[in-house]
């Protein structure tokens, strides 16, 4: 929906805010997000202001936006939270159990709300009146029971704790609200007193201007607090607040008294307020000194707002926000597929370069060689813009993971390590399902209930840890949980039930892979969580898909770790050069462990034809890419001598090439989606001289070795 308003500028022309509807969402979401990570980090029983105004300034920023893009239903539960969240920054009431719950359920509510605005679905919005009776409830303070199925402990009584007043007693003020663009702009304070219990009482005056309010106002709140309160509705320069006693009479009606005073705190009694220097610059801005009579200091009565200390400091920590700007990743992948055609060019000239005389041409070469530094350079910056924190993907776990235990009567810590590493944003996405399910899996089979952990000598409070690190050239997360783990006989048994060819013989790693069969669950009960087999063998395909590989280590009884190991990203990578006949094939460098050259008689023959090479005291199973590859000769005498031995999931293999033909970055290509799966490669890529060299995937080589 296209909502317009007159230009404020007075052009009388249409203004368009869906152009800016975008920007609302994301920022909305942000705010949403934040806030639910401060109610499930707040502490109930000393929850301090910082923290219980972080959470209202979310919800008001998410208000305020929904309220201008005309999404009333957003604006209204949203409007409401702020009401409870004022008075528990105020002191009036105590946080408790049953305050979060509801927060945290009004906060989905908001972001289903919001999708649906975003995806312009017609039909029902999902209810919220019962959201906002209880919130009402709560607001009013009446402590309303948990529901019966949280495994929480009773909330604590609602104490009132009111903070000292800033201003002792009620007062009695004058507020002039305007030029107002819109009547329903007064109405709106009209309704915070009606709304916000404890705020105070409000009636309208006669008004000589049209566009003019006049209210009479009686309440305990500073001009600062009321200041922020009308805020999302007026702007601060069009609210004049004035005592209403006789000291006041003779200052300027038309002088917005917003300004900060010069102590931190309260002056201490007695003291005169020091103005403050206005240099003439921002006059009538918030900090500011008010300009009174010829521009003497604030007359006796006069009411001067003040900043809070912790506000003033907080002042310069919001400033590297602004140096940020938003960015279709669009534009972004634009840029790397740029960047990436940039590394071709000047792999090009590089090896065309090769045959030149460097005294010859000694200062094009020098050139070449600047800019095959600079274009590393600009690689790696750019890829940098792409990489975000591990942060993201882990944020979104302690709800669902709150949600999940209090659902299966389990209590469960989490713990996150490593958060600030990096992964490339593509590869973020697409990972975040297969944690779910992963994380998910270890509170329902993992974790036990509080009275088996104690039976079996546990505190009963389990620990779900997901943790990531840099390996090499690769990320590695983890989901461990100190948990009743795996059980190898369970395993086994159902596996025979469903026919598949085990052993008693197999090794505690292939039993554990076998719960990555399609279907394959040890559930006794099918339940709206998990049990019903579908979940490991789409984990596993999934992370197969972005070149990763997956790995469990279980101990029956003290838990399950599972291990995801992916690339850093998908776009370009560090690459080994490797000759066979007439072919050029890619290794990727991180799985690259050492070269070296071979005699004929250092492989043996075992089997079947399957050969071993013998390294340091070591035998690893040789692949000859030759065969794979079914690589013509030609009539070539060249034969191979060359091992280049190579690591994936834990193994080792011994590839057999002719020649090394050196290191390079490679810009990788989707080999599937521009032509078909090709056994044995996971990508490809353009030499420099324009041949389009196969990217090996090193972890399907050793699979074939076991095989």
């Amino acid at each position: 929906m296209a909502e317009t308003h007159q230009d404020s500028s007075g052009s009388g022309g249409d203004f368009d805010l869906s152009q800016f509807y975008q920007i609302f969402f994301e920022e909305a979401g942000e705010n949403l997000d934040q806030m639910e990570q401060m109610l499930l980090n707040l502490n109930l029983e000393t929850a301090d202001d910082e923290e219980l105004n972080g959470i209202f300034r979310c919800a008001h920023s998410v208000k305020g936006g929904a309220a201008t893009f005309g999404f009333t239903d957003v604006a209204e539960l949203t409007h409401q939270m702020e009401s409870l969240l004022d008075r528990l920054r105020r002191h009036e009431l105590q946080p408790n159990a049953a305050m979060v719950d509801v927060l945290l359920e009004s906060a989905d509510a908001s972001r289903s709300l919001l999708a649906r605005h975003q995806s312009g679905e017609g039909g029902d919005a999902p209810p919220t009146g019962d959201l906002v009776r209880r919130i009402s409830d709560l607001a009013a303070g009446n402590a309303s029971p948990p529901p019966a199925t949280v495994a929480v402990a009773a909330p604590p009584v609602v104490v009132p704790k009111p903070a000292p007043p800033k201003v002792a007693g009620v007062r009695s003020l004058q507020i002039e609200i305007g030029p107002l663009d819109r009547p329903d702009q007064a109405d709106a304070i009209q309704e915070l007193f009606r709304d916000i219990p404890g705020l105070g009482e409000i009636k309208a005056l006669a008004s000589e201007r049209a566009n003019m309010r006049v209210f009479a106002v009686g309440t305990s709140s500073s001009d600062e607090d009321l200041l922020d309160l009308f805020a999302f509705h007026v702007s601060r320069e069009h609210i004049v607040i004035k005592e209403n006693d006789a000291a006041s009479a003779d200052a300027p009606s038309d002088t917005s008294v917003h300004v900060a005073s010069s102590y931190a705190d309260d002056p201490p009694p007695g003291a005169p307020l020091a103005p403050l220097p206005g240099f003439g610059f921002f006059d009538g801005s918030p900090g500011a000194p008010a300009v009174v009579g010829g521009g003497a200091s604030p007359v006796a009565g006069q009411s001067v707002a003040k900043v809070p200390a912790k506000t003033a400091a907080a002042g310069p920590a919001a400033q590297p926000e602004a140096a940020t700007i938003r960015v279709a990743i669009s534009k972004v992948d634009q840029l790397i597929n740029l960047v990436g055609e940039l590394v071709i060019t000047q792999a090009m000239l590089a090896q065309n370069s090769r045959a030149l005389d460097p005294a010859v041409y000694q200062q094009l070469l020098t050139g070449l060689a600047d800019l095959d530094r600079n274009t590393r350079d600009l690689q790696e910056s750019v890829m940098s813009i792409r990489m975000i924190p591990m942060s993201i993907v882990f944020s979104r776990f302690p709800r669902m993971l709150r949600d999940l235990a209090t659902k299966l009567g389990k209590k469960v810590d989490f713990v996150t390590q490593g958060e600030a590493t990096e992964l490339d944003k593509g590869l973020v996405e697409k990972i975040t399902d297969p944690l779910t399910h992963l994380v998910r899996n270890s509170c329902d089979h993992g974790v036990e209930m509080p009275a088996d952990r104690i039976a079996a000598g546990k505190s009963e409070t389990g620990t779900i840890t997901l943790s990531a690190s840099h390996q090499g050239g690769s990320i590695v997360i983890e989901v461990r949980d100190d948990g009743r783990g795996l059980s190898r006989e369970k395993i086994l048994s159902k596996a025979r039930e469903r026919g598949l060819d085990v052993s008693d013989q197999m090794s505690d790693a292939d039993v554990w892979q076998l719960i990555f069969a399609p279907g394959f669950s040890t559930a006794a009960v099918v339940t709206d969580v998990s049990g019903r087999g579908v979940g490991m063998d789409v984990v596993k395909k999934n992370i197969a898909a972005l070149n990763g590989t997956v790995e469990i280590d279980s101990s029956e009884g003290y838990g399950m770790k599972v291990s995801v190991r992916l690339p850093l990203t998908l776009a370009i990578m560090d690459g080994m050069s490797v000759g066979v006949g007439e072919e050029v094939y890619i290794l990727p460098l991180s799985s690259v462990v050492e070269s070296f050259q071979v005699k004929a008689d250092a492989v043996s023959t075992v089997g079947q034809g399957a050969q071993l090479v013998k390294v340091r005291e070591e035998y690893m199973p040789v692949i000859e890419l030759e065969k794979v590859f079914q690589i013509p000769r030609f009539g070539q005498e060249k034969s191979c001598d060359i091992m280049v031995v190579v690591e994936a999931d834990g193994s080792r293999v011994a590839l057999l090439v002719d020649e090394l033909l050196g290191q390079q970055q490679v810009v990788v290509k989707n080999l599937e989606s521009n032509y078909r799966k090709v056994p044995n490669v996971s990508g490809a890529t353009i030499l420099g001289d324009g041949k389009v060299a196969l990217i090996l995937d090193t972890g399907a080589l050793v699979r074939r070795s076991r095989h």
